[in-house]
């Protein structure tokens, strides 16, 4: 049984710090990514395994009209942790609903409805280790990478993930019934690890021919659509975030009426209504809109020394569901062949990437003519 130490005493916390977003510039140094911490690296790139969580998470999707029968759990998930179980949570507020994903403990303190929607697999998180550890020393791999090495092979045995980019690292999400697939598909290739009392330890993956799918992947093209917002995507120290909890509440749940963006309509190509916040062991993520972040004390977030703004590009016409394979690497696989970094969040009906607001019209042009060939 191979083991991996623990960087901290009794604690393991695998996420891959971006140096390009904690105030100071990549180190200068011929392999440094290009656009910080999601982009692809055209020289050498670290060696590269996976960490399976402990976290179950379940995947829900609150309609707007109903978001009143749930803000008491919400806002305990994330102004007072101390008072809940719950250690994975996201929310993402798009125009058609709020998706919140969160780990089997905090599932089971939301309040039953007809109003929440629960997709039915419980998920499985896989993290992304380079050279065994997360080090702010280390050029994160980035989601345009994580397709051709994970991503890609996984759709090619017909296993649908979801994606969710934070302002450190990138967790991909697999359904908990294709975990042996996952680890026979990948093992070729990576190493696959889970915690066991602080440390990192090899995951035996059985028998290869017992566990692997039948190959019948065929990829749909989906139609893109990029509105004209520019989007932020920062963190916030926990020891600040009292410091901008009145006004995180407001941007939540108060700023918003529902007429601008009535359930069931089409969203504005002009502007998209996007908000993602994820308190994940502790670490807090944000994605928002450049004209919420005014709002908002700049001494209080983290963001890169650049101020770098990122454009949308949003997935599928239709709400596209659980079960089709390849929608990440659609998107992924290209970016990565011209080095163009992305964020990428998944919701409930539909995918998101963000990519650098100076490579927009290459990437729309690009996955456009992708469709069109189709």
């Amino acid at each position: 049984m191979e083991r991996l130490k623990s960087p901290e005493e009794g604690h393991v916390s695998i996420c891959f710090l971006n140096p390009a977003l904690v105030g100071m510039d990549p180190p200068s140094k011929p392999d440094a990514p290009p656009h910080g911490a999601h982009a692809g690296c055209k020289k050498s790139v670290p060696a590269m395994d996976l960490q399976l969580l402990e976290h179950r998470v379940r995947v829900t999707s609150i309609n707007k009209p109903s978001l009143a029968l749930y803000t008491h759990s919400l806002v305990k998930f994330i102004f007072l942790p101390h008072r809940t179980r719950c250690k994975f949570f996201s929310i993402t507020e798009s125009p058609e609903d709020y998706t919140v994903m969160l780990d089997e403990e905090g599932f089971n303190e939301l309040p039953p409805s007809e109003h929440l929607k629960v997709a039915e697999h419980t998920w499985r998180v896989l993290n992304v280790l380079a050279n065994g550890f997360s080090s702010s020393a280390v050029p994160n791999v980035g989601v345009t990478k994580i397709a051709k090495s994970v991503i890609a092979p996984l759709a090619e045995h017909n296993v649908s993930v979801l994606m969710f980019s934070t302002y450190r690292t990138d967790y991909i999400l697999i359904r908990e019934d294709d975990l042996p697939v996952v680890f026979n598909t990948l093992s070729g290739e990576l190493n696959i690890y889970k915690e066991d009392d602080g440390e990192l330890v090899r995951i035996n993956l059985g028998n290869d021919n017992e566990m692997k799918k039948d190959i019948v992947f065929s990829q749909t093209v989906h139609p893109v659509l990029s509105p004209k917002n520019k989007y932020c995507i920062l963190a916030v120290d926990q020891d600040h975030f009292p410091s901008i909890s009145s006004i995180l509440l407001d941007v939540m749940f108060y700023s918003n009426s529902l007429k601008d963006n009535p359930p069931g309509s089409s969203p504005d190509v002009d502007s998209i209504h996007f908000f993602a916040l994820s308190l994940i062991d502790g670490y807090i993520s944000i994605v928002m809109d450049a004209e919420t972040q005014k709002r908002f004390p700049t001494d209080l977030l983290l963001t890169s020394s650049s101020e770098e703004l990122w454009r949308m590009v949003r997935i599928g016409g239709q709400p596209l569901g659980f079960d089709e394979c390849g929608i990440v690497a659609q998107i992924a696989g290209p970016l990565a062949d011209l080095d163009i970094s992305a964020y990428y969040i998944s919701t409930f009906n539909f995918d998101h990437a963000l990519v650098p607001e100076e490579d927009i019209d290459n990437v729309i042009q690009l996955l456009r003519e992708r469709q069109n060939q189709q």
